[in-house]
Order: structure tokens, then sequence, then C-alpha cells
């Protein structure tokens, strides 16, 4: 969705609300595509005494793989977004606001960035999630292997004898 923002940096005041759904299965994140579903995104950009300010919330479902034990995880999230929108910079720091030279904003492309910033970088199936084991791959919260977890990872062999030559 493309905004037509020149009335309102015009004119103080003055209000532009949209609402829509977004595809973005086709942005990668980690392994996958975790964005499936449509992101619904609901906002208001403004004008307040000559500052304008845009502010959504974008509603999604996040389907992924446990990083500890590859169990997919379904999570619904809701995140919220604020930004400053200027015409021009006047030696202003370029990452604090968003900049419309032509009095237009790409707000697919924002919202895709903005999202993609702030997904979790770590996501689990539950707090307590075991992972899987090192040695035979049992997935450790569902059985429990009959894996020598007191012995060292063999393939750690390397690392180990080179702590014991230094020691």
């Amino acid at each position: 969705m493309v905004l037509q923002l020149k009335d309102l940096f015009d004119r103080a005041g003055e209000k532009q609300s949209f609402e829509y759904d977004l595809d973005l299965s086709h942005l990668r994140h980690g392994a996958g595509h975790p964005l499936v579903k449509p992101v619904h995104i609901i906002g208001t950009v403004e004008n307040r005494t000559g500052i304008v300010t845009l502010g959504y919330l974008a509603t999604f479902t996040l389907n992924t793989l446990c990083d500890r034990c590859l169990t997919p995880v379904e999570r619904d999230l809701s995140m919220n977004f604020e930004h400053i929108l200027v015409h021009e910079l006047a030696g202003e720091d370029e990452e604090e606001f968003i900049v419309c030279g032509d009095y237009t904003l790409d707000l697919d492309e924002l919202v895709a960035m903005d999202i993609l910033l702030e997904l979790p970088t770590r996501i689990l199936c539950r707090e307590d999630c075991k992972g899987i084991c090192n040695r035979c791959g049992a997935n450790r919260n569902h059985t429990a292997c009959s894996c020598d977890q007191s012995s060292p990872d063999p393939r750690m062999s390397v690392i180990q004898d080179l702590f014991q030559k230094f020691k």
C-alpha cells in the first residue's frame, strides 16, 4: 500500500487512517518463511502541529520450528510501531526519521522491515524445552533416550585434547 501524504504534510491536524492485510509469505527469516498467513495492519498517519507521525499495529501468526527440538511452533503476535515522517532531512540523523521525499510512503516495505527486525531471534516450543539428544536425535520432550549424557560429545574430543594440552 502506498500512502499519498501531500495533504497531510501541508495541513496541521490532518489525519489519515488505514487498515489492510499484507502478504509477507515470501519473506525469509532463519531457515524458513514464518509468515504464511497475511499480516493484518491497522494504523494512522497524523500531522500534529507540523510533526507527521505514523503509528500502526501489525497482527500476524508466526509459523516456524523450535530452535531446540525442531517441533513446529505457531504463535499469534501483535507488534506496535511508531515512526516520525519528514519530507526532507536538514542535518538530522537519518535513522530516526522516515524520509518521504515525494510525499509518498511505501507502507508494505516499511512493515516488512519493521517486522523482520522485531522477530525474536530464538523461538522455543515452550520455555522448558529439553531439545534433541545430540547423540541419537531423540526429542527429549517426548522420550528419555538411553544415551550416556555424562560422557562428553565425541565431536568435541579435539577441543578437549586442546584443553588438556594447555593444563
